[in-house]
């Protein structure tokens, strides 16, 4: 299976990493950890550098999963 991630903090980055023990592909992407899983447990992620570019390096049909804090604002 392949998804794409957003949000690693606490939570999603254990879930990532549980993704990655069981064999998925993930594409991460966190814009407060600069968009670079590869420094994290969660190597062997892929990161991407925005949402944009999340979406691009994952194939059709495309599954993302966020875990974003509430307070987080987006815009999308």
């Amino acid at each position: 299976m392949e998804i794409g991630f957003i949000g690693l903090g606490r939570m999603g980055l254990n879930m990532t990493k549980r993704l990655l023990q069981g064999g998925h592909r993930v594409v991460a992407y966190d814009a407060a950890r600069g968009a670079s899983p590869g420094s994290d447990p969660a190597a062997g992620a892929r990161s991407a550098t925005s949402l944009e570019a999340l979406v691009d390096a994952l194939t059709p049909p495309r599954a993302l999963w966020a875990m974003i804090p509430r307070a987080h604002r987006w815009t999308i």
